[in-house]
């Protein structure tokens, strides 16, 4: 998609502006000229300090607009509309996690049916260009043929947060039929990079090497993810939202398309740290899957949409940002 996009003609609402791929979008659209008014929790499933300080560097551009409020409170949301009347949204806030999910399910609940209701009808009610929406790669939970297409069924998830993921993907179906509302939901294949996420193992891993603590490796190692760094994550986001031609209701892959081992991933930790890890092998933890692996078909043709970051590019760049944002010193 080309950059001289029209973004400076548009109002644009991020929910999750303070999230790692919300912060990332939101930071985008700005240095295209456009107007963000970014809506979050700030809440504490991870370190509220993070958020805050990509709150921080957001508030930087002239152009962006924080909201402390929560997605489920209709109210808040109500009166964000009211006032700042975005033409088109990208809702990226969700409560995360599949693993949280097995302790915390009213969490899920409340923030990824609920607050994604409360998007849907603000959308309708003020007749909102574009939503585009976070789905996720764990919709695909249980299947083993690879690569994952938007064409196979998932209707047998493995977790609740995949179900509220699916669930989010039937709720905007339904809005698209019932009231034309155009929408775009993206199943995102494990994301990383610089401002990441703490629970994720990028940083996990990082973190725990650092320490000299053993870091926690699942399946006993037999894992492999569709690894996707942040840069190109953004540039499927904004195509989503500005590409002309885009059927009222799509469903489309963003991810890498390619499988890594996880024991790759390791490796190139290692030699970035120069640190051997320690690992803990354990078996595979409920809801999760061995493997995930992106049909990018679809996004290449209604996107444009290329990958343009392996890992042994995109892990050294977030361990040179994690090394810079905790201010330490290589070795």
């Amino acid at each position: 998609m080309p950059l001289d996009a029209k973004f400076a003609d548009h109002t644009f609402l991020v929910t999750g502006s303070a999230g790692f791929i919300g912060f990332h979008v939101s930071r985008a659209l700005l240095q295209q000229a456009a107007r963000v008014v970014g809506l979050d929790n700030f809440n504490d499933y991870y370190s509220p300090t993070l958020k805050h300080d990509r709150d921080r560097e957001l508030q930087k551009f002239p152009n962006f607009v924080s909201i402390p409020g929560d997605l489920a409170d209709l109210p808040v949301v109500e009166a964000l509309f009211e006032r700042h009347r975005p033409g088109k949204i990208c809702h990226l806030a969700a409560q995360a996690g599949v693993r949280y999910s097995l302790i915390n399910p009213f969490a899920y609940q409340k923030a990824n049916l609920e607050g994604f209701l409360n998007i849907l009808e603000l959308s309708k009610r003020f007749q909102v260009e574009r939503l585009v929406y976070a789905s996720s790669s764990s919709v695909y939970g249980g299947l083993t043929e690879l690569p994952f297409s938007e064409t196979q069924r998932v209707d047998t998830p493995i977790s609740l947060y995949a179900a509220t993921k699916k669930a989010n993907e039937l709720m905007a179906h339904s809005y698209t039929h019932l009231f034309g509302l155009a929408t775009v939901g993206l199943r995102f294949f494990t994301v990383y990079g610089p401002w990441g996420r703490p629970d994720m193992a990028m940083w996990l891993f990082t973190k725990a090497m650092l320490e000299g603590k053993p870091i926690k490796v699942f399946n006993y190692g037999r894992m492999r993810r569709d690894f996707t760094y942040i840069d190109d994550i953004v540039q499927g986001v904004l195509a989503s939202l500005m590409v002309p031609g885009l059927g009222r209701y799509e469903i489309i892959n963003i991810g890498n398309h390619r499988a890594e081992d996880l024991s790759r991933v390791i490796a190139l930790l290692e030699q970035e740290l120069g640190i051997k890890a320690r690992q803990d092998l354990l078996p595979m933890q409920p809801g999760d899957v061995p493997a995930t692996f992106a049909d990018i078909t679809r996004a290449r043709e209604k996107l444009g949409f290329e990958p343009a970051t392996p890992i042994d590019r995109g892990v050294p760049l977030f361990v040179q940002w994690y090394f810079k944002y905790h201010g330490l010193t290589r070795r």
